[in-house]
């Protein structure tokens, strides 16, 4: 639901003051800012930072200047809810964000009734988009999509496949679980055992006993780095030869602090390395010279930024329903690559790869 009514004393206001003074564009960034997620919160926060600064710099949105303001919501949906009220009380019309799952889904039914604009960078739940809200759009793809990624690698490359599906009962990690069990499924694979852990939890001696008596080769985890990477040494210690699977949320640095050489071999799916593309190097450069690492996160919250600047500029001013309506239609070209949306608010040309730790750092890997 779009909110459109403007009292008759707002426009008389605004007929008043338009002659006189340009406004700033003010855009939301919500972010973990603390948390266990903080460092990817950090990601987030930079790459817009850069992305609205280079903007500025160039001269604007049709004249107007980005400015930011950050809210956190440690990844956590309650605190996601009262970041986007607080939103809604400072009369910020547009959002980049938020960076999980959780609270991206009960905060964007805030945004809706307030006719908010929300564009996520990070945010992979299929139920974000399937809602039927015209104003949420997000610049990668979903965890339907790597869950499918993650099949197929299972059936291509580990013979005789005993999977264990685990998960951390949050939303991001159960709903990564579903998707890849109904893909493997599809593929004729049935887990031989499935489980839960809590989050913040660190003794997995019984989840990893379970796993070895039922013999499991593979464990497909739904879930952040930091239970997977004590799961992964856990494993290794209780001389559990199973390889662990993932999605997007193992990309944090962190993994290998905490799994160290045990971690090597580890897979997760993630989106293709925007630092490939070509179009790329003059961001990354600058970023760079600014200090500034072009983490994943950071390049994909930086084409966030840009397709709303871009959006905004092309509706030819900063109304959230006609810069809604730019979003579905046209094309944006981002350091990422270009990007179109479709009625979802999804990315048309979605795309999820393989990634491997080892020695500190991650890489794609090539299946069969």
């Amino acid at each position: 639901m779009r909110k459109t009514a403007v009292s008759l004393t707002a426009l008389l206001m605004f007929a008043g003051t338009a002659a006189t003074a340009r406004a700033d564009i003010e855009v939301a960034v919500v972010t973990a800012v603390t948390g266990s997620m903080a460092s990817f919160g950090d990601q987030m926060r930079k790459g817009v930072e850069e992305a609205a600064k280079a903007i500025n710099d160039k001269g604007g949105i049709n004249g107007d200047k980005i400015t930011l303001k950050v809210y956190d919501d440690a990844c956590d949906p309650k605190q996601g809810v009262t970041a986007a009220n607080q939103v809604v009380n400072d009369g910020i019309s547009f959002v980049i964000g938020h960076l999980c799952t959780g609270p991206s889904i009960p905060a964007s039914d805030v945004y809706a009734e307030e006719g908010i604009v929300m564009i996520s960078a990070t945010a992979t739940a299929p139920a974000l988009t399937e809602r039927g809200l015209d104003n949420v759009f997000r610049v990668t793809g979903r965890d339907d999509q790597q869950g499918l990624v993650a099949a197929d690698y299972i059936a291509a490359n580990i013979k005789d496949p005993k999977v264990a599906i685990v998960h951390d009962k949050q939303a991001y990690g159960s709903g990564l679980a579903e998707a890849t069990t109904k893909a493997l499924g599809a593929k004729g694979i049935q887990p031989v055992m499935t489980g839960s852990v809590n989050p913040g939890e660190s003794d997995f001696s019984a989840l990893v006993t379970k796993m070895k008596s039922a013999g499991v080769n593979t464990v497909y985890f739904g879930g952040y780095h930091a239970e997977a990477g004590q799961i992964v040494r856990q494993m290794k210690n209780a001389g559990l030869d199973a390889k662990l699977i993932a999605g997007d949320g193992l990309s944090n640095p962190d993994f290998w602090a905490i799994t160290g050489d045990g971690g090597a071999g580890t897979l997760f799916t993630f989106s293709p390395d925007p630092t490939r593309n070509p179009n790329a190097e003059p961001v990354i450069r600058q970023l760079r010279t600014n200090n500034v690492e072009p983490a994943f996160f950071t390049l994909y919250s930086y084409a966030a930024m840009q397709v709303l600047a871009q959006g905004i500029g092309e509706a030819g001013e900063p109304d959230p329903d006609a810069v809604i309506d730019v979003l579905h239609k046209a094309d944006f070209d981002t350091v990422i690559g270009p990007l179109k949306f479709d009625d979802k608010g999804d990315l048309t040309e979605p795309a999820f790869v393989m990634y491997s730790w080892n020695n500190g750092k991650y890489q794609t890997v090539a299946g069969k």
